[in-house]
């Protein structure tokens, strides 16, 4: 596995425009972005954007105010699958921002800020399929997994063959946020702005979540 240093080395000497070089500066102090994007289908090599949610996040505060919020024409057909989850129809995206637009906006926003996302892996890997022919590279951002921190603060010291669920719901229900309505873009990237946030005051103060435990009935005499 190549280090991360040497990765954000290699496509920082592959950048084509020297206009995104910030990308590969700090961010500003304590400042962390958590964003979130809804799509064609789940397939990054064949599926699109279509919408785009981010909201900054300053030390304990999330910066509402500070939103980056797009709706993306896409190229691919959407599925029907997608459509039942995130609710847009091809008639509501086809007056979206052309992607060639959206991505270069959204690296302005983003900046060198560490990212914050739920399985942040796909998001980053949708917003990569634009930015590599566009820039040459990938985001070089630190990248923060909520349901990893939520895995070790409920099951990090779980015996062997817990039930673990981590689930987007679940994450919301143990740490009593309120939900949103749910799979549009920017109101999962504030619900996991607040899934962060909660987490690592859990953290801080050595709190684990509790876990349901199952104890077989006992046999009275």
């Amino acid at each position: 596995m190549i280090p991360p240093r040497l990765k954000r080395f290699y496509h920082r000497r592959r950048l084509n425009d020297p206009e995104f070089a910030f990308l590969f500066e700090p961010g500003p102090e304590d400042e962390l972005v958590c964003f979130d994007c809804e799509t064609t289908g789940l397939n990054p090599s064949r599926d699109d954007i279509i919408s785009i949610g981010a909201v900054k996040i300053r030390g304990d505060r999330i910066l509402a105010s500070e939103r980056f919020q797009r709706i993306v024409r896409p190229k691919a057909a959407m599925s029907a699958d997608a459509i039942k989850v995130h609710r847009l129809r091809a008639a509501d995206v086809a007056y979206g921002e052309g992607v060639e637009t959206v991505i270069p906006d959204f690296l302005r926003f983003v900046g060198g800020r560490p990212l914050v996302g739920y399985y942040l892996q796909f998001d980053v890997a949708m917003v990569n399929k634009y930015l590599k022919p566009m820039k040459h590279i990938k985001l070089p951002n630190p990248m923060i997994e909520v349901s990893e921190q939520y895995y070790e603060r409920k099951y990090g010291d779980a015996p062997a063959g817990s039930h673990i669920d981590l689930s987007f719901a679940a994450i919301l229900k143990d740490l009593g946020i309120p939900p949103l309505d749910a799979h549009d873009a920017f109101n999962d990237a504030m619900m996991t702005a607040m899934m962060y946030l909660a987490l690592r005051d859990l953290k801080a103060r050595g709190v684990r979540i509790a876990r349901q435990t199952h104890v077989s009935p006992g046999y009275g005499g």
